[in-house]
C-alpha cells in the first residue's frame, strides 16, 4: 500500500472537498482519498505507484492547485 500527501491551497469548505475528492477518485490506480479543507492536506492511497502528476492534474480540473509533501 502506497500513501501519498498534497498540499492544496484555495479550498474553504465541504463542497471543495468533495470536488478534490471526485477528481482524484478518478485517477486510475487511486484507492482511497483523505482530503481536509480545514488543513489543506490531501492523502492518497494506491496499490500500485500513481504520478503525481496525475494526480496534480486532477486536483487542477477540480479548481485548486496541489504540489506533493513527501
Amino acid at each position: 500500500m502506497m500513501m501519498n500527501e498534497y498540499l492544496v491551497t484555495g479550498m474553504s469548505c465541504g463542497h471543495c472537498e468533495a470536488s478534490v475528492r471526485r477528481e482524484v477518485t478518478a485517477v486510475r490506480g487511486v484507492e482511497a482519498v483523505e482530503v481536509s479543507a480545514a488543513s489543506g492536506r490531501l492523502l492518497v492511497t494506491s496499490q500500485t505507484d500513481v504520478a503525481d502528476e496525475d494526480v496534480i492534474a486532477a486536483v487542477d480540473e477540480a479548481g485548486y492547485e496541489a504540489v506533493r509533501v513527501a
